[in-house]
């Protein structure tokens, strides 16, 4: 029998280059990690573009490109949504 399942969402780290997700949230024990990502704007509801995943992860908020390590990356996880037109 199958049995109903949700998914919530995905790592960031598996968005493909110029994919767009808004972030559902952020699951990590490392508690810097957590800070660093809320001072740079990494909050629920943050729409984030994946502007490259090799040979480092580069997201965009906004206006702003970031360079993130693969754990703050592998700590967000975000609901992808199709491309918003800026």
């Amino acid at each position: 029998m199958f049995t109903p399942f949700s998914i919530t969402g995905c790592s960031l780290e598996l968005l493909r280059t110029g994919e767009q997700g808004i972030v559902t949230f952020c699951k990590s024990q490392d508690k810097i990690i957590l800070n660093q990502l809320i001072s740079i704007g990494v909050t629920l509801g943050t729409i984030i573009t994946l502007e490259q995943n090799f040979p480092s992860f580069i997201i965009k908020i906004e206006n702003i490109s970031l360079a993130l390590d693969t754990k703050s990356i592998q700590a967000i996880y975000v609901r992808i949504i199709d491309n918003l037109t800026n």
